[in-house]
């Protein structure tokens, strides 16, 4: 499933930490690891240093992926290293359609400790506008377990969230992992009570997560199926993941609607900004522009 992986590194702590987790995952599935840096042409960053010219974030940015690339060497993992300069998500992005990538994993902080790669920046662009899928990992969060052992798929019975199911289904039944099906009835601020249509929604649920359920049982996982009513899908996700031991979290980047329920700037977004564990996002295959209509 993961043959080429592609890891974007800016040399920070949190690049450093998310590194640990790819090679787990490419030690695993024998892949390559392509190492990129993108010197950031929106930053002025060429100089003089004894006479001679030179691109100060180019030299800083091999530097970051040799030493990458050393650490991948003495995990055993093959690993490719390559410096740009462009545009940071623009550059990630072409990159990965123009190599095959197969997955990118990303952390949600960089160098600055909190806005290079944070949420907001590089990562949600990536995020939004990947074809592949992408693996945002939180470097301060909770220990990053691999092989995975309990794997969370939210669903809205969509077909992006079919395809979140299948890819997780595959993640699940390698590690030898229980896969959580989960549908989140979002009832807003009004809460349960105020909501007259709550029971006709909690049916539909949970015919959607036992439908799941009986797919990841077709494949030989073990599935558990969950449906809450929250006042978000967002936080009855997070909810779920602090109280149920989730190593990983598997989701679509567009939902039901086909425009916003699932898609970045919403469920989605909040779920990868604020999770203590990695969250897959999974595109849309067809979808030549990522998450865009």
């Amino acid at each position: 499933m993961f043959d080429r992986i592609l890891f974007p590194t800016d040399g920070s702590d949190g690049a450093s930490a998310a590194l640990d987790h790819v090679l787990d995952l490419a030690a695993d599935y024998d892949a390559t690891v392509h190492v990129l840096n993108v010197a950031d042409t929106t930053h002025d960053s060429v100089t003089r240093i004894g006479g001679e010219v030179v691109d100060v974030l180019e030299r800083e940015g091999e530097e970051v992926v040799e030493a990458a690339a050393e650490r991948a060497a003495d995990s055993g993992v093959e690993a490719v290293t390559e410096v740009l300069q462009g545009g940071v998500a623009e550059t990630i992005v072409t990159y990965a359609e123009e190599y095959g990538i197969d997955l990118v994993v990303m952390p949600t902080r960089g160098r600055t400790g909190f806005d290079r790669l944070l949420l907001g920046s590089t990562t949600e662009r990536v995020v939004r506008e990947s074809t592949v899928p992408v693996l945002s990992v939180r470097p301060d969060g909770e220990v990053m377990r691999y092989p995975y052992r309990n794997v969370l798929v939210p669903t809205d019975g969509s077909a992006r969230a079919g395809d979140a199911l299948d890819r997780a289904l595959a993640l699940a039944d390698r590690a030898g992992a229980t896969v959580h099906v989960l549908s989140v009835v979002d009832v807003g601020t009004v809460g349960r009570e105020g909501y007259s249509g709550v029971d006709t929604l909690v049916e539909g649920a949970e015919r959607t997560v036992a439908e799941a359920a009986a797919t990841a049982e077709e494949a030989g996982v073990e599935a558990v199926e969950a449906v809450e009513v929250g006042s978000s899908a967002a936080r009855g996700i997070q909810s779920y993941v602090d109280e149920n031991d989730i190593d990983l979290v598997v989701m679509g980047t567009q939902g039901r609607t086909g425009v916003e329920r699932y898609l970045l700037g919403s469920v989605a977004e909040r779920t990868v900004r604020t999770s203590p564990v990695p969250v897959l996002t999974v595109p849309d295959p067809d979808d030549e522009a990522g998450g865009e209509d």
